[in-house]
């Protein structure tokens, strides 16, 4: 407690008879009181009743002071004896000063929610809680427009007091209200426009300062969809019985609206039964079809509706032309897509959970992670998913046993979609998205998930396989890149005769032919004046390089992709331009060619050849882009070194998948399912031979 605050002088002070001596006393009042230990003493000493007659009988600056300061207290559960709800309503209603606003708002913030707060039962259950204000909301019927307009207003603190008390009020109208006066409130809200103003402040630039409201926004909205989700569709009701009439009567045409009455839309009649199986239910029963996504789901499905009023009658129109299999129930899939969404957005995660969501706040880089503005938007997303299953469903040409199937590839959509969305990406890309997103790019996303899925069944087992198989790709493809050295190859002689064209054996140029020792320590090469029908033999080539002589290999072969393999010693990989040949330097050090003098002392003198200049002893120019990944990797492998041209890890990672393939065809069912699995019927051989193959790389 601040001991130098005189606390009866105070007092004294609110209680003068001059303006500027109680807005000086209020103005100290409001920095101090939010100490309980001198609270309990202001409120013996009688100046709470005096702060209550300020905020009924001031204005401009010393009742802002005022209100602030009888904020404060309340935050410390104190004097709330004092509080005077409908004065606090008519002036957010009636003040159009922000100063006062936000005191105000931040009073009754604290009378909705200090039930919640608060671990003394109230004496009077009405005093607090949305029931307190119904009187002034009956007094002051515009003030929840009020209240939702100020989320607009530009003001970060007055947008924060206002949606925590549209926060307070909804909380508390889910959590006490009746089966009946809860959806009607809600119902009030999203008329006043409460789900596009939080949307558009959660999609702001300044959301750290309103973090926290509106992560309690998007928690109720989850505990809503939830309630909404676990009521049961009942056709005695009158709600559920005006939803479902305004679906069927939607789906008539034009026709059927002249030859019908209104009385055919019941449930009961065999007219009726018929109607709803065109819209798609498989049963006589609609309600017992919603059982899983519940009121949400029915109220979903009108939702699609009225946004497609004009095209929903030709839509089942278009469905009974077809034949019975090939027709799409377009109210199943609808609620197929509201079971998804359910899934997607966590709507069965507890508030606990998103309230964890708040110790990470603190670091800017989280925020676009916690919030989801699409929840928001369940609707307009609904619509868009139907849309797209229906889009997938004429695709795909798809029957009603492949039902599931279409409904993954939705899931999918809507996981990277809508999942893959930015916090500030607005609604309507997002439809567009789905709208547009391509069928073969759906399958191999789920292709992909299904590798996923693979990966995380067989664990550590199939990933110490893979890592097996790999390794012994390597090395056979490293055996046969040199092989291909042992087996030598030609080469021009000039940079000039190398353009990547086919090659003209019979051309006037310079060929020289290189060929790697069978014990694989030199490399042999003579130059031709032409290119001879017959590769010479090894004793035919005059010249020889030790490859103990060699220091590196270098090339300009360009790289398509960054290779993890490739060796930052022995690859300097410039940017090239396509005119310039390729060609592979092999360098060493001067004047060590490895003919005459014994390679094992000049390995080891590697305090005199440190000093000496390394230049190139033998260049290359392949004739085309397959022989200079060949020669390239294979010196470099050669010499105990990783390849580096994407060539080669292409046919790595080809036979590595290839021998994975392989060892998957000797596992057998039973050793991947436990015996609680269901037994699957093994189909029989009879009448078929041994003429058949693996098309390995795919078959027209």
């Amino acid at each position: 407690m601040d001991s130098s605050v005189n606390i009866p002088e105070l007092v004294r002070g609110l209680s003068s008879e001059e303006d500027a001596v109680r807005k000086m006393a209020v103005f100290r009042l409001q920095s101090s009181v939010g100490d309980p230990s001198f609270a309990d003493i202001f409120i013996l000493e009688g100046g709470l009743f005096r702060l209550r007659w300020l905020t009924l009988n001031t204005s401009g600056n010393t009742l802002s002071y005022s209100l602030t300061a009888f904020s404060r207290l309340l935050e410390v559960d104190k004097g709330w004896d004092a509080v005077d709800q409908e004065l606090i309503v008519e002036l957010i209603v009636t003040q159009p000063l922000v100063n006062i606003l936000r005191g105000a708002m931040s009073i009754l913030v604290s009378v909705v929610s200090h039930q919640y707060a608060s671990t003394a039962q109230p004496a009077h259950p009405d005093a607090f809680g949305s029931k307190a204000l119904r009187p002034a909301l009956a007094a002051f019927p515009q003030f929840l427009e009020s209240l939702v307009s100020r989320l607009s207003s530009g003001d970060n603190t007055l947008s924060t007091h206002a949606l925590q008390l549209i926060n307070s009020l909804m909380r508390d109208a889910v959590t006490n209200g009746s089966d009946n006066e809860w959806p009607k409130f809600i119902k009030r809200l999203q008329d006043l426009g409460v789900i596009r103003a939080a949307y558009m402040l959660m999609q702001g630039s300044v959301i750290q300062d309103l973090a926290q409201p509106l992560l309690e926004f998007q928690a109720l909205t989850k505990v809503l969809l939830r309630k909404w989700r676990d009521v049961t569709v009942d056709f005695e009701k009158v709600e559920h019985r005006r939803t479902i009439r305004t679906i069927y009567q939607a789906s008539k045409s034009d026709k059927d609206q002249r030859t019908s009455d209104n009385s055919d839309y019941d449930i009961k009649t065999t007219k009726g039964a018929e109607k709803w199986k065109k819209l798609g239910f498989l049963t006589n029963a609609p309600a017992s079809e919603f059982a899983e996504v519940g009121y949400l789901g029915m109220m979903d499905l009108s939702d699609f509706v009225r946004r497609t009023e004009d095209g929903f009658p030709k839509l089942i129109l278009e469905q009974t032309t077809q034949p019975q299999a090939k027709r799409c129930p377009i109210a199943k899939a609808s609620i197929s897509v509201t079971s998804i969404l359910c899934e997607h957005f966590e709507v069965e995660k507890s508030e606990i959970d998103d309230a964890k969501a708040y110790l990470a706040l603190d670091s800017r880089s989280n925020i676009d992670k916690l919030f989801s503005p699409m929840l928001l938007q369940w609707s307009r997303i609904h619509t868009a998913g139907l849309q797209a299953f229906l889009r997938l469903w004429e695709a795909t040409g798809a029957k009603v046993d492949d039902f599931g199937k279409i409904n993954e590839l939705v899931r999918i959509l809507l996981e990277v979609v809508v999942g893959g969305a930015k916090r500030t990406k607005e609604i309507s890309a997002v439809e567009d998205e789905m709208q547009s997103f391509e069928l073969q790019r759906l399958r191999e996303l789920q292709m992909e998930l299904l590798e996923m899925s693979y990966e995380d069944s067989w664990g550590p087992h199939l990933r110490q396989i893979k890592d097996e198989l790999y390794s012994e790709a390597r090395q056979f493809i490293k055996e046969q890149r040199i092989r291909c050295l042992l087996s030598g190859s030609w080469f021009p002689l000039s940079a000039d005769d190398t353009k990547f064209e086919p090659v003209d054996p019979h051309a006037d140029k310079k060929w020289r032919f290189v060929r790697l020792s069978h014990n694989r320590r030199y490399l042999h090469w003579t130059d031709f004046e032409a290119r001879e029908p017959k590769e010479p033999a090894l004793a035919d080539l005059s010249e020889k390089l030790s490859l103990l002589s060699v220091y590196s290999v270098v090339s300009n072969v360009s790289q398509t992709e960054p290779s993890p393999f490739s060796s930052s010693e022995t690859l300097q990989p410039p940017s090239i331009p396509k005119q310039i040949p390729t060609r592979i330097v092999i360098n060493g050090i001067e004047g060590r060619k490895g003919n005459t003098h014994d390679d094992s002392k000049h390995h080891r003198k590697t305090s005199s050849t440190a000093s000496r200049k390394e230049v190139p002893l033998l260049t290359l120019y392949p004739s085309d882009h397959h022989l200079a990944s060949e020669w390239l990797d294979g010196l470099l492998m050669v010499l105990d070194k990783d390849p580096c041209t994407p060539e080669t890890e292409k046919l790595v990672k080809l036979v590595s998948s290839l021998g994975l393939k392989v060892r998957l065809l000797n596992v057998r069912f039973e050793e991947g399912h436990g015996p609680e699995d269901r037994k699957v019927e093994i189909p029989s051989r009879e009448g078929l031979d041994e003429d058949y193959y693996y098309a390995a790389f795919g078959s027209a």
